[in-house]
């Protein structure tokens, strides 16, 4: 390697030499230069390159020995980093390996040596690509030029500052030696995890700290990296790391650096295989600033590693230290986690704005892939509202009520099935989605139609897979996959009466020379604003007892949210994601959890995304107000029937069980009301007759039943003469038995018909009449030759002891047949008394009447004495009935 270096040096010198015998006066390469310029930008006016030259900073040698550092603020304005200071090993020239620099030269600029700073072949086919495709649309930048780029000047693509830059390149390539000059490239560029310079970026990706120690593998990796760090990140994205390695051994090829065959070994080593175990880049904004890098990339082509600017972003420090907390699973954090490779990852952003104010990018985040911005995973069933209920509201206008049938569902050979083991038949579209129900979710989409629910998604920044939309999508579980931070940013306008701006890190940038870019995205409308409230509203109760989100709800704040899982092909139970994202007024978080790969997370792991969402949703809510969220006029509450389908308005008899308020678009909402619980019909065919031989009214009626709307008879009773009516039974039979009824008298009878479910839902009364027969008397029989001598002697004793002891009913007992006149005691025990005064006579009684004799067995079966109903213990038999009885 001595000998190496030492040749190098030969040669280097052998250049100089050469360099210092064909040098011009400066200002004769400066006109030389100039006319250069004209003729490649096009321009025959020197004056416009001259005042654009005018206005090009110093080439300030200070700068050139301290790379200047891009200082990053919080949304408060505070530092939170210095990047120019962090990660930085300076490295001489002479420590640079000689196909490192192969590698370097053959990517970035093959004729450095040659060329004075920018290279004429280059700049003329940049000429001819920005001609044909439009300014900006190819560089020609050399090493020389991306030093002075990175040192002094922005990295738009301005022609003032595309001057600028060459002109600053040309000054810079004649003061310092092409040496100095890959020595300032080398230790300025950014290699991305968070690595400056190329031997920081050894040590971070292969654990090297001494450059000579690389392999051709390692070196054609690195070689790659700085044109776009984060995407060729070997950390986060090892098959296009493999892709640029292998680029980059094909240039070296080209050029004559290395052989075929030593590229076609290098070809054949893993990517994965060279790397450390992780980055270690640990700090708590990592996650967060991986973000910033990629935004001011994409927006600005700026490399915030490289540039001495000023970033200004959205981040909430204290948010971001307690999702940094949370995911650590430390021990006096309230997250549990089951194992060490189950991984985690949220974002919060400003409900109002979009600003992102913490990135939670994995547990530990050491492995420099930020699980909450990059990669996806199916989202399951928070696609819901995205997918199917949004769009059905916004598209089609349908209602929190609208009535959808969990069933038994195939669509061409596709079987839905829900989590749950039974259907719930008719649902309202608020119950859907806050149970979670999979099949009304399938069908609703089938209703919106595919081009409208993927217009919506892709209006909240969904992007859909190159395979395409599938009805899997209803409920998550199709091709298309989401990040947190994805998953966030389509949430948020549901909370933002509609509103969507793109999820932003960085608000602006601020250059060497004061210039400012501002980089907040533009709001817009995706939704009307009755969709968005109707959405919440619904997402409102999944977070509630009656949906799946419970465990996440915070007490005290107005959350909308929903929970969400994936299912693993040919397993039953268990899933390999879980999701929880919602919203208050003020913010939005997405949470997943999984193991980044086809996985099932234990039993005790599936509830850990819904508390990310509750502890930081808690965290960052205290000491602030929480406003609810506003209904839009474009939305009315009504009050529907239950089960109406379509929604009808509830009838006056609709009981209160029976009536449901949900959300109609203004304009959409029932007119029609309910004849479901309209008053009863009356009952019909009354009929009462009266029954002679049992001395009972049976009363009869029709009446067409109906098992949704179960009712019960309540029938009144009452003598004509009487002011009122007395409700008798209550029944569900159509028929009634009325016994005790007054001989001689007409009775009313009254039927009316009560709902079941509202007893104040009640039939108009019909009405029948029935007459009860007077008692008839029974014609005397012929008086027995003693009859006079048996009824004056008064003293059959039959009537004394056969109804007067115990029953109550003595009173009558000598009432009956004492045709002598005697009086009898008046309470229950008078017959005793009497038998024993008047001892009867031994007449056996056989030419007595039967009549009498019944007369006396039954005190009061005499009509002409009203008795009591308690009395008449056998008013129902007939009196050959009882006579046959009491001789038995």
């Amino acid at each position: 390697m001595a000998n190496d270096r030492q040749s190098r040096t030969a040669r280097r010198k052998q250049l100089q030499e050469q360099k210092k015998s064909q040098k011009k006066p400066i200002w004769k390469k400066v006109l030389l230069s100039l006319l250069i310029v004209c003729i490649v930008g096009g321009l025959g006016v020197g004056g416009v390159f001259a005042f654009y030259i005018s206005g090009a900073p110093d080439l300030d040698k200070s700068l050139l020995s301290v790379p200047a550092s891009t200082k990053v603020y919080d949304k408060d304005k505070e530092l939170i980093a210095d990047l120019g200071t962090e990660k930085r090993t300076k490295i001489s020239y002479n420590d640079i390996p000689q196909k490192l620099e192969d590698a370097v030269l053959a990517t970035e600029d093959v004729r450095f040596f040659d060329h004075m700073g920018i290279d004429l072949k280059r700049i003329g086919g940049a000429v001819i690509a920005n001609v044909t495709d439009g300014f900006g649309a190819e560089g020609a930048s050399t090493i020389t030029q991306q030093v002075v780029k990175g040192f002094f000047l922005s990295t738009d693509k301005k022609l003032e500052r595309k001057v600028q830059e060459q002109w600053l390149a040309i000054k810079l390539d004649s003061e310092y030696s092409k040496e100095a000059i890959l020595e300032m490239y080398l230790n300025k560029i950014y290699y991305g995890a968070g690595a400056y310079g190329v031997a920081t970026a050894a040590e971070v990706y292969f654990g090297k700290t001494d450059l000579n120690e690389l392999t051709l593998p390692e070196i054609a990796l690195l070689a790659g990296l700085p044109q776009r760090p984060s995407a060729y990140d070997p950390f986060v994205n090892p098959d296009l790391a493999k892709e640029r390695m292998n680029t980059v051994l094909n240039l070296m090829v080209m050029h004559d650096k290395i052989s075929e065959e030593e590229a076609d070994e290098a070809r054949q080593v893993d990517v994965a295989s060279l790397l450390t175990d992780g980055n270690p880049d640990q700090s708590t904004y990592s996650a967060f600033l991986q973000q910033v890098q990629k935004e001011v990339d994409e927006k600005l082509g700026i490399n915030i590693y490289n540039e001495g600017v000023e970033v200004y972003t959205t981040l909430d420090q204290d948010a971001q230290k307690h999702v940094e907390f949370l995911l650590s699973g430390s021990e006096d954090s309230p997250i549990r986690f089951p194992d060490e490779d189950l991984q985690a990852a949220l974002t919060v952003l400003d409900t109002k704005t979009g600003a992102i104010r913490a990135i939670g990018g994995g547990r530990n985040h050491d492995t420099g892939f930020n699980y909450a911005t990059q990669g996806g995973n199916q989202p399951g069933s928070t696609f819901k509202p995205i997918i199917d209920y949004g769009p059905a509201i916004e598209y089609l206008n349908w209602s929190t009520y609208t009535q959808l049938k969990d069933e038994p569902y195939e669509n061409n050979g596709v079987t839905i099935g829900n989590a749950y083991a039974n259907y719930f038949g008719w649902v309202t579209m608020r119950t859907a989605l806050a149970k979670s129900i999979n099949v009304p979710a399938v069908k609703t989409l089938e209703e919106v139609g595919f081009s409208n629910a993927q217009k919506f998604a892709e209006n909240l920044g969904i992007e859909f897979s190159d395979e395409g939309f599938m009805l899997t999508d209803a409920i998550g579980g199709a091709a298309t996959e989401v990040t947190p931070l994805t998953l966030a940013g389509a949430y948020r306008p549901f909370g933002n009466e509609g509103i969507y701006n793109e999820p932003y890190a960085v608000t602006k940038v601020v250059f060497g020379n004061n210039r400012e870019e501002d980089l907040k995205p533009e709001p817009k409308a995706v939704m009307a604003d009755h969709t968005a409230y109707m959405v919440t509203d619904m997402l409102k109760t999944a977070m509630t007892s009656q949906g799946t989100g419970s465990v996440a709800n915070v007490s005290g704040l107005p959350i909308a949210g929903k929970t969400g899982s994936t299912n693993l092909e040919g397993v039953e139970t268990g899933s390999p994601d879980y999701w929880m994202s919602g919203y208050t007024t003020n913010y939005t978080i997405a949470a997943w959890t999984g193991y980044g790969k086809n996985k099932i997370i234990p039993t005790d792991g599936a509830d850990i995304s819904k508390l990310l969402f509750k502890h930081t949703m808690e965290h960052i809510s205290q000491n602030i107000e929480t406003p609810d969220f506003v209904k839009p006029s474009s939305v009315v509450e009504v009050t529907v029937e239950k089960g109406s389908n379509p929604a009808k308005l509830p009838s006056e008899y609709t009981p209160d069980s029976e009536k449901i308020t949900e959300l109609f678009v203004k304009g959409h909402e029932p007119k029609e009301s309910s004849e479901k619980y309209d008053q009863l019909d009356p009952v019909t065919a009354l009929e009462a007759t009266y029954d002679e031989e049992n001395e009972v009214i049976n009363v009869t009626w029709e009446y067409d039943t109906d098992s949704e709307r179960p009712v019960s008879f309540e029938v009144n009773a009452g003598q004509v003469d009487s002011s009122s009516l007395t409700t008798l039974t209550t029944t569900k039979d159509m028929q009634v038995e009325i016994g005790n009824v007054d001989k001689g008298a007409t009775y009313t009878i009254e039927v009316f018909v009560v709902s079941d479910a509202n007893e104040e839902n009640i039939s108009e009364p019909v009405y029948v009449t029935v007459e009860v027969p007077e008692e008839q008397e029974e014609e005397p029989e012929e008086e027995q030759e003693n009859e006079d001598e048996q009824n004056g002697e008064g003293q059959q004793p039959g009537n004394g002891n056969g109804n007067g002891n115990g029953n109550g009913n003595g009173d009558n007992g000598n009432g009956n047949g004492n045709g002598d006149g005697n009086e009898n005691p008046d309470d229950g025990n008078g017959g005793n008394e009497d038998d024993q005064q008047n001892p009867p006579d031994n007449d056996d009684g056989e030419n007595e009447d039967e009549g009498d004799i019944l007369d006396d067995i039954i005190p009061g079966s005499d009509d002409s004495t009203e008795q009591p109903e308690a009395s008449l213990p056998f008013r129902h038999m007939s009196k050959n009935e009882l006579i046959n009885k009491i001789v038995a």
